[in-house]
């Protein structure tokens, strides 16, 4: 069992390795991970899932462009093809997890937040169901009800776009008044959610699975109550 020092030694190295998209180096280090008895979930979220947070952060300063930040996607995946089945043997998962409906609104196709944002999900063992970009309103509606998504997740960049949503989050209240609903991207913040009516909102990437996290305990919970 690896001491404590020696944990932080390997999730720094696994941050490291995502985050510059060293995919050798992430195998390396998640395959000495479970070699020295880390936690896998706690590899996953606290080393990978960190360092592909750390390359979105470069990615928003213009340190890193679209090439590197699909690279470190794809060291960060290479590990999780080593941990994905330790976390599922050892029954350790997120306290709560759910399925979520993802897009970027019509108009839109700027994405790159929301494929961090979906990264995330995955890591924590969410379904998601990524509609993509430029998404028509209606589709949203369309696919939160096919896959009975516990969570809709709405993106936009640009203040034009996120004019329409809430015209989205209005269609979707019409239809299942339960969903939880959360808005995120650079012109959004929590007034803004507010004011549309939204029951969330998400800052960036890293905050997003703990606010859908909360949405879906508030749910479970008011399903008690009755």
């Amino acid at each position: 069992m690896a001491t404590e020092e020696r944990t932080k030694e390997i999730l720094k190295m696994l941050h490291t390795a995502v985050c510059n998209f060293e995919e050798d180096d992430v195998v390396k280090w998640s395959k000495i991970a479970l070699e020295e008895g880390v936690d896998p979930f706690m590899a996953t979220m606290e080393g990978l899932a960190d360092g592909m947070m750390e390359a979105g952060e470069k990615y928003n300063k213009k340190e890193y462009f679209v090439p590197e930040l699909l690279m470190c996607a794809d060291a960060l995946y290479a590990g999780l093809g080593i941990l994905k089945p330790a976390i599922e043997v050892s029954g350790r998962k997120s306290e709560v997890k759910g399925s979520i409906v993802l897009g970027v609104v019509e108009g839109d196709v700027h994405d790159i937040g929301k494929n961090l944002v979906k990264l995330m999900f995955e890591v924590a063992g969410w379904t998601v169901y990524d509609l993509g970009k430029d998404v028509p309103l209606d589709k949203f509606v369309e696919e939160q009800i096919r896959t009975e998504s516990n969570v809709v997740g709405i993106s936009a960049l640009m203040t034009t776009s996120m004019l329409s949503m809430p015209e989205v989050i209005k269609r979707l209240r019409a239809k299942n008044p339960k969903v939880r609903i959360m808005i995120g991207g650079a012109p959004v913040n929590p007034e803004v959610a507010e004011k549309y009516g939204a029951d969330g909102y998400a800052k960036d990437a890293g905050t997003a699975v703990d606010e859908a996290m909360r949405l879906l305990k508030m749910l479970k919970e008011e399903e008690l109550k009755k």
